[in-house]
């Protein structure tokens, strides 16, 4: 049995050490954090200067302002400088924090404590740039998503574990000396483990560093913006956190007001929530075959919609007050509660995972660490937003916390709806997901023929009217189709059509012919994959048909190598023309075995349209 590409990177010192370093910064964060947030609401009085809850609404606001502050100089120096070894140095810098947090927290200096929560956050805010920048340059592209499935996995689990740990110890009579102890300990295990990191170069040296906060900010946030793909991934990325905020910072009022429920009961909660994102991290690795899927992002919007609604209307009208935490979790009239809050949780981390790996692999090499640093400082944005959304529609519109959950489902439904138009290939590559993960068994082999960059020509042979959907859905980069221009403008079809690029064509109008042969030729010069059916109709027997002479043509005008392409099993479906026109037939099967097969690919001086025919013969065999 192979092991899962999750596993195999665990065993990988270019990912372990990595991971377990950003596991344990998330988890000594959330010790730390929620360890001094707990003695604070408990703190005797006459101990602090000012209100509890002041000071708690202060804490959550120092530890989120170094990512203003911070986030864009972090950038810039992460593309100029090794990022292991910036990695090691906040590593150390947390050991010196923690060392100081030691003491405040045996002299009970709350403030202390304060002022050293602002410079843990400034340590966050130098580690996230490096450490998802970091990623690209040690995995394979085709690792990228099993790479962030699991970071995105280790860092909610940190969270949950640090967030449990922090309850365990400030409810220990000796709280203040086992905090400070194990604050410093995790510090140490997170350095050692940054020391096994291997090194991760420059991506650009040559950068200029100055010390202009509000001026880099700016120009920080103007390269994210100068990709829409990007910019669209860093909005979607932000929302994610808007919502994450929004649902956590209620979690404890939820449980108490309108669960019953007692402290345990929020941890319970929060558990849910967390294991949630941690499957459907996973999950999405699995569902988008370990490649960058966009088309699996609607499907984890769509759960968040759903899911999130549910919770107010699973909510029970009436429960008994201060359960115990066996009755909470045992409560029948709860378990949708429960099963809504952990479908969530897993729709939240389908939907950002890759979102994740496509910011990463699209932004340039010498600016992918500034384009984190935009991410982060535009998810500390929508984090304060959520905040003040949270305060007008429960404190000011004084509605219910489960009316807030139902207002943030159909807020993510109408914000993704905007995203989805502003960025379209989001849903059609979702159209293109369903359709070839639930019609049929679709089975890739020799895709890597398929160049990662550059211009290729496929050529494949025409079986049924699926094919470009499932070529699309099998290659990892979009393709250009060439297609019947009758079949181009049906209405629906067509607005598909326009958002993939589809180049439309009359085999009867030599202008549509040729115009359509500069378009192919246009794309394939700027680096795209083009798609052609040479047999110019779908099959009426099953067999592969002559290859039109306009093959020749477009490999003469074009110097890009041709891949030729086998599509096998899908002669007898209802979209192809065994047993009678395509779409006008009773369907005989369903969830049917397709293969995908790629050859090497052909030079272009080598190639023409007899050669190919052959080949994609070779390549279907038998198997229609």
């Amino acid at each position: 049995m192979s092991v899962k590409p999750q596993s195999r990177l665990l065993t990988k010192q270019r990912f372990l050490p990595y991971f377990l370093t950003q596991a344990f910064g998330a988890f000594n964060d959330n010790v730390y954090k929620n360890v001094l947030l707990i003695l604070i609401a408990f703190a005797a009085p006459g101990t602090l200067p000012i209100n509890s809850d002041l000071v708690i609404n202060l804490a959550a606001g120092l530890f989120i302002l170094p990512f203003f502050l911070f986030s864009a100089s972090a950038g810039v120096l992460a593309d100029k400088y090794d990022k292991a070894l910036i990695m090691r140095v906040v590593k150390m810098a947390e050991i010196v924090i923690m060392s100081l947090a030691t003491i405040a927290f045996l002299t009970e200096s709350y403030m202390a404590l304060l002022v050293l929560l602002f410079l843990m956050g400034t340590q966050s805010a130098f580690f996230g740039p490096a450490k998802y920048a970091l990623l690209p340059q040690h995995l394979k592209r085709e690792e990228l998503v099993s790479g962030n499935a699991l970071v995105e996995t280790g860092t909610f689990l940190a969270i949950l574990l640090g967030t449990l740990l922090a309850g365990v110890i400030a409810n220990q009579e000796n709280a203040t000396v086992i905090a400070a102890t194990s604050v410093v300990c995790f510090a140490v295990i997170g350095y050692l483990s940054s020391r096994w990191i291997p090194e991760a170069k420059p991506s650009n040296p040559d950068i200029p560093f100055k010390w202009h906060p509000v001026r880099q900010t700016r120009h920080t946030l103007s390269i994210a913006r100068k990709d829409k793909t990007i910019f669209q991934c860093v909005m979607g990325i932000s929302w994610f956190w808007f919502l994450g905020a929004c649902y956590l910072t209620q979690f404890p009022n939820f449980a108490k007001l309108h669960l019953g429920g007692s402290a345990a009961a929020v941890s319970f909660l929060l558990t849910l929530f967390s294991i949630g994102i941690a499957i459907g991290s996973l999950l999405c690795d699995r569902l988008s075959g370990h490649r960058i899927e966009p088309g699996i992002v609607p499907l984890g919007s769509l759960g968040i919609t759903i899911f999130g609604a549910d919770l107010m209307f699973a909510t029970p009208e009436l429960v008994t007050a201060s359960q115990s935490f066996l009755t909470f979790v045992t409560n029948p009239e709860l378990l949708r509660v429960f099963v809504s809050l952990t479908m969530l949780g897993v729709s939240g981390g389908i939907f950002i995972v890759p979102l994740y790996a496509m910011m990463q692999s699209r932004a340039k090499e010498e600016e992918r660490a500034q384009v984190i640093a935009a991410n982060n400082i535009w998810n500390a944005i929508f984090m304060v937003v959520s905040a003040i959304t949270a305060i007008v529609f429960l404190s000011v519109l004084g509605l219910s916390i489960p009316q807030f959950f139902l207002f943030l489902s159909l807020l993510n439904f109408f914000v993704v709806l905007y995203i989805y138009t502003q960025a379209p290939d989001f849903f059609w590559r979702f159209v293109v997901w369903l359709v070839s993960h639930t019609m049929y068994r679709v089975r890739h082999k020799e895709l890597s023929n398929i160049p990662t960059k550059g211009g290729a020509l496929i050529v494949s042979n025409h079986v049924s009217y699926m094919d470009a959907l499932l070529l699309a859905g099998a290659c990892p980069r979009p393709i250009r189709f060439l297609m019947d221009k009758d079949i181009y403008n049906i209405p629906f079809i067509k607005a598909f059509c326009k958002a993939c690029k589809v180049i439309p064509i009359d085999s009867t109008d030599r202008k549509s012919i040729l115009k359509a042969f500069v378009k192919v030729n246009g794309y394939l010069e700027q680096g795209d994959i083009v798609c052609v059916f040479p047999e110019g109709q779908l099959t009426y027997d099953g067999e592969v048909g002559p290859f039109m002479r306009g093959i020749d043509l477009i490999i003469k005008r074009s110097n890009v190598p041709v891949i030729p392409v086998a599509l096998q099993g899908l002669w007898g479906s209802y979209f192809s023309r065994e047993g009678g026109r395509a779409l006008l037939k009773i369907p005989k099967r369903f969830w049917s075995k397709v293969d995908i097969v790629a050859g090497s690919p052909v030079e272009a001086k080598q190639a023409n349209s007899t050669m190919l025919r052959e080949q994609v013969l070779t390549l279907r065999g038998g198997n229609k």
